[in-house]
């Protein structure tokens, strides 16, 4: 019996009909996933920038949101999320779905520091699509024009030779400014006493009204208060001195290597999202960031770019959780 039917041959009906099957299978599927990429986008796109209007996520967002509205014929709205360092918005993407219609701006802040230094809701890896760099400006150590001190050695010398400190404001908990003012202040071994805001707005009117004394912030942010001369630029986390300000220092320079690095923010969705979406909205960012009025805006906002792949950005993700996220930890316990 059982060698009976190993020898039993289907009848030609039937090979038709298994034969329709597997055709209809292998052919139709890759269509259905091809043509939701195509298909996409078929209503408005919400972006959601986790931080007041105004500082530089505001500004690459708009400016991405921009292009890929017209880039994909659809409307981009921006919504600011602001708070917790970028948490709170972050967290409301990834529990969106994963079709492409809600993304986010992520960034150093949202995604590396802020994770490691308080309870977000969400992992940053598992829990997002990263899908492609955007750009980032250097931070800066600026204090208004008006006190005393000319320079970072001046400006160290007043925090020592004042016995009740002085107050310092960073974009917001968790953020790049609030991680390197912290990691200055303990390695500097002085008495600052950081004021939290929910964005770089609120920080640089405080700064030159003078009801805080210096700022960590992005160069983004406070260089029209820069070039007006109502703030003092001090120093600038980036590698080498910028040709727009040649006579300032780098942190590096004035012996902070560690606090070396640029604010870079980016785009990213809830986790899950297509691949071949993910690398269409990739190419579509690339394209945006390398057109000639992207690089005169990010000249002027003095921010660099990189043409990162989707995988390869994601990587990059990876790699700076694991150079920051220790230090963002071991300063959890002693924030002021």
């Amino acid at each position: 019996m059982f060698n009976s039917f190993k020898t039993m041959k289907p009848s030609q009906p039937m090979l038709l009909v298994l034969t329709s099957i597997f055709l209809t299978l292998s052919v139709l599927a890759p269509k259905t996933v091809k043509s939701q990429v195509i298909d996409w986008p078929q209503k408005p796109i919400k972006l959601v920038v986790p931080y007041s209007p105004g500082g530089s996520a505001d500004t690459l967002g708009r400016l991405i949101g921009d292009h890929l509205g017209k880039a994909f014929g659809q409307t981009v709205v921006i919504e600011n999320r602001s708070g917790a360092g970028g948490i709170i918005g972050s967290q409301m993407v990834a529990k969106s779905a994963a079709d492409g219609y809600t993304l986010v701006i992520s960034g150093i802040g949202s995604h590396v520091i802020a994770p490691s230094m308080a309870e977000g809701g969400y992992d940053p890896i598992k829990d997002f699509t990263h899908i492609a760099m955007l750009a980032g400006p250097p931070l800066a150590v600026v204090v208004n024009a008006e006190q005393t001190f000319r320079d970072f050695n001046g400006f160290v010398s007043f925090i020592k030779s004042n016995p009740n400190g002085l107050s310092w404001g960073s974009p917001g908990q968790g953020t790049h400014g609030h991680l390197t003012g912290e990691l200055f202040r303990t390695t500097a071994k002085l008495n600052m006493v950081h004021i939290n805001y929910k964005g770089a707005a609120g920080a640089l009117v405080d700064l030159m009204g003078g009801q805080i004394s210096a700022g960590f912030m992005t160069l983004s942010s406070a260089k029209t208060a820069i070039d007006s001369g109502k703030l003092r630029l001090l120093a600038v986390s980036s590698p080498k001195r910028l040709s727009e300000y040649p006579n300032v220092p780098t942190l590096a320079e004035l012996g902070y290597p560690a606090l070396t690095g640029t604010t870079w923010f980016a785009l990213s969705g809830p986790a899950g999202m297509p691949a071949a979406l993910v690398d269409r909205i990739n190419a579509e960012v690339r394209r945006g960031m390398d057109t000639a009025a992207a690089k005169v805006r990010l000249s002027t906002e003095i921010m660099e770019t990189a043409a990162y792949d989707a995988p390869e950005f994601k990587r990059y993700v990876s790699s700076e959780i694991e150079r920051l996220g220790p230090a963002a930890r071991s300063l959890k316990n002693s924030i002021k």
